[in-house]
């Protein structure tokens, strides 16, 4: 018992694993191919483990993309130490720990953040085309856009002029609807808009084929005994 005992693995003990998806016996294959001293030898253990590895993915194996991630991810379990001819460029070391470089964001302090970084963008692309009906025709749909997206934050109402203002302001002076004879939507329309509209009618269908009769009220009519009839 006592020798059996000392054959026993456990996961505290054992290395770790790089990729763990693949299980920890085809890192132990990895790791035989590794100390494998003929190079002839070690190339057809590597192509071996290729099929198996494939194998996890069949519908993906035979795609050639796939076949080179499955090159780069052996080299990876292998810490980089399996000496072997690839049909691809064998990764690096460092290329991998590489860290990529910190995404700033767009705007740290946006002032009208209920309008978003969309409206901005819209507004440098509409300052940089030249004079014309479509880049006056932009203008008008950011500032509709403007105000659907300040009633959304605001239920109450705005009127245009404010629009109007705050357009100007994100312009940078360069785009100014108040001198203009321009009409924003209706605040009612464009509150409409976010709400779902109902589709009701004067008949409910309960089955395929079946509609239930109302009077002229649109109460049920419960005391026609053909209450239930099938469509035609």
């Amino acid at each position: 018992m006592q020798e059996e005992v000392s054959y026993l693995e456990y996961n505290s003990q054992r290395s770790h694993l790089i990729i763990p998806e693949y299980g920890r016996h085809l890192q132990k294959l990895i790791d035989q191919a590794t100390a494998i001293e003929d190079r002839e030898e070690r190339n057809k253990a590597a192509k071996y483990i290729i099929s198996v590895m494939g194998s996890l993915n069949p519908h993906l194996r035979d795609v050639l993309d796939f076949q080179h991630k499955l090159w780069d991810q052996l080299f990876i379990m292998s810490d980089f130490k399996l000496d072997v001819d690839s049909p691809y460029p064998i990764p690096s070391k460092d290329i991998l720990t590489q860290k990529p470089d910190r995404l700033k964001y767009p705007q740290n302090f946006p002032k009208y953040r209920f309008y978003g970084n969309n409206i901005k963008y819209m507004i440098d692309v509409a300052n940089s085309w030249e004079e014309s009906e479509l880049k006056n025709a932009l203008v008008l749909v950011i500032a509709n856009h403007m105000k659907k997206s300040y009633l959304s934050w605001n239920k109450d109402t705005v009127t245009d002029e404010i629009i109007f203002q705050h357009l100007l302001e994100l312009s940078g002076g360069k785009l100014n609807l108040s001198k203009s004879n321009e009409e924003l939507s209706n605040t009612h329309d464009l509150m409409k808009v976010n709400k779902k509209v109902s589709n009701k009618t004067q008949f409910s269908t309960n089955k395929p084929g079946i509609v239930k009769k109302t009077n002229n009220k649109g109460h049920l009519n419960k005391n026609n005994k053909n209450t239930f009839k099938k469509n035609s």
